[in-house]
């Protein structure tokens, strides 16, 4: 069914008129809807040995429903963390109308064939809703319906909607992510205790980023990937070369204190465009880890990470995808305005140039320096770039560590099976001002009185793993205290 996208174009009136056609004449209609009808009325025949047209009408309407939720589901996700999601369900209930689709609430228990469609089985029109919202409109929406491979829309369809793909995390995973995040959010409290007032970019806000490149690493050590390639900007740089990069403390405190490369012949760099590479054991195997060097011009790195990923791709690994990867984290104002960054992505699929799909990923901190997102870009998402190259696009809401760290998983997976771009928006805020001189509250009061009343990421998962009965206040206060040990 799926192979049919002019099924989810057509209004169940234009399929009611194909389906008295079909009962008088099959032959009168096109092949693809002969072996449409032909299949989905054997599957009804369960239903009734003869089944009725308004029986055969509903299980169009839940099928049209079901697009839905495909093809909109995202716009009405739980992504923001700073958003009032109190009314969510009747939002829902707004958009996504029985009666759009020829149903009704009287059908709510109705059981419909087409539950085949999201991996249920026959199933009620209510588990059908239930099911469709947990996978698209939780706090993780996703983009990808206007990908024009068939392969890839049922690779999706297969991965998101299937019960047994539903993301399961044990509880030894879950602590693990707890550790992950105490180790980002302990990195930052450090330095604005001891370096008060240095510009550090902080990663605060998004500090579930770091969870996320931890998951990427290592997941695509057991994919076979022997070499990842980082490019970003001065957000979060700090924590990402501490707690990914495993650079040391004691180089990072060091450049704090003015103990950089300067020399002779070289006055040195600030501390946020530094470069760096390590070789850590990661999945049981060495994985080289490299951040290139970054000027404060955004996006400026982007070309050159590529060409430095193609290179390599080409003089190390002959030529092959599957043992190197490259990662862009991008600014969400940054994706939107630098024309570096469309300019990179129209050359992605080129044969001279392309390097097996990038993994992008966003910070995406609702603003840009002093400027909201309704006066910097003229599109819906900070993303909407990768339209351009049809990559699938995972929004997520920054305080759910488990929807990123799930995402990742899936981006690295699609980027091993298909080599394209994939991106991951994840939907933060900024703790801060831009730097950590500026005072935020004089542009966006209303954004940081809603940031103020917050509590960390951290703190926010250490909550609801304590209410899982996963970990006790003692346990998390433990953690803290040996990572600042």
């Amino acid at each position: 069914m799926t192979d049919a996208p002019y099924l989810f174009r057509a209004s169940p009136e234009y399929i009611e008129g194909l389906l008295q056609a079909y009962l008088k004449e099959p032959s009168t209609l096109p092949p693809d809807w002969q072996r449409f009808f032909e299949g989905y009325l054997a599957g009804l025949q369960d239903q009734a040995a003869a089944p009725s047209s308004t029986i055969v009408e509903k299980e169009f309407g839940v099928m049209l429903l079901i697009a839905a939720y495909r093809n909109e589901g995202h716009l009405y996700a739980r992504i923001n963390p700073l958003a009032d999601y109190t009314d969510h369900e009747k939002k829902l209930d707004e958009a996504f109308a029985l009666e759009k689709y020829g149903l009704s609430e009287a059908d709510l228990d109705t059981v419909f064939q087409a539950g085949k469609q999201v991996g249920l089985g026959p199933a009620s029109l209510r588990q059908i809703i239930t099911h469709l919202r947990k996978v698209y409109c939780s706090t993780l929406g996703i983009e990808y319906r206007y990908i024009r491979i068939p392969e890839i829309l049922r690779w999706f369809e297969e991965k998101l909607e299937k019960p047994e793909n539903a993301p399961n995390f044990s509880a030894q995973e879950k602590k693990m992510i707890l550790q992950w995040l105490c180790n980002a959010t302990t990195f930052e409290r450090f330095l604005h205790r001891k370096f008060v007032g240095q510009k550090r970019f902080s990663l605060e806000g998004s500090e579930a980023i770091i969870p996320a490149l931890y998951e990427l690493v290592e997941k695509g050590a057991q994919l076979g990937i022997e070499e990842f390639v980082f490019g970003m900007a001065h957000r979060g740089r700090l924590n990402v070369l501490a707690n990914i990069m495993q650079k040391s403390f004691h180089a990072i405190f060091g450049e704090f204190e003015g103990k950089g490369l300067a020399t002779d012949t070289f006055d040195g760099d600030v501390k946020y465009h530094m470069g760096y590479s390590s070789d850590p054991m990661i999945a049981g195997r060495r994985v080289h880890l490299s951040m290139l060097p970054n000027p404060s011009h955004l996006e400026a790195v982007d070309p050159v990470a590529t060409g430095t990923t193609r290179a390599k791709m080409d003089h190390l690994y002959g030529g092959t995808h599957d043992k190197i990867a490259l990662v862009l984290i991008h600014g969400d104002a940054a994706i939107a305005g630098q024309g570096v960054v469309y300019e990179t992505l129209q050359m992605s699929l080129l044969p001279g140039y392309e390097v097996g799909g990038t993994i992008h990923i966003v910070l995406n901190n609702q603003i840009g320096f002093t400027t909201s997102e309704e006066q910097s870009r003229s599109s819906y998402y900070c993303t909407d770039v990768a339209k351009v190259t049809l990559s699938p696009v995972f929004h997520v809401n920054g305080e759910d560590p488990e929807a990123i760290v799930h995402a990742i998983r899936l981006a690295i997976a699609f980027r091993q099976a298909f080599n394209r771009d994939v991106f991951i928006d994840v939907v933060g805020y900024r703790k801060h001002g831009h730097n950590e001189g500026d005072e935020p509250r004089f542009t966006q009061p209303r954004m940081y009185k809603l940031i103020a009343q917050r509590p960390s990421p951290f703190e926010v998962y250490a909550q609801r793993l304590i209410e899982q009965g996963l970990v006790t206040p003692e346990e998390v206060a433990n953690l803290e205290k040996q990572r600042n040990a």
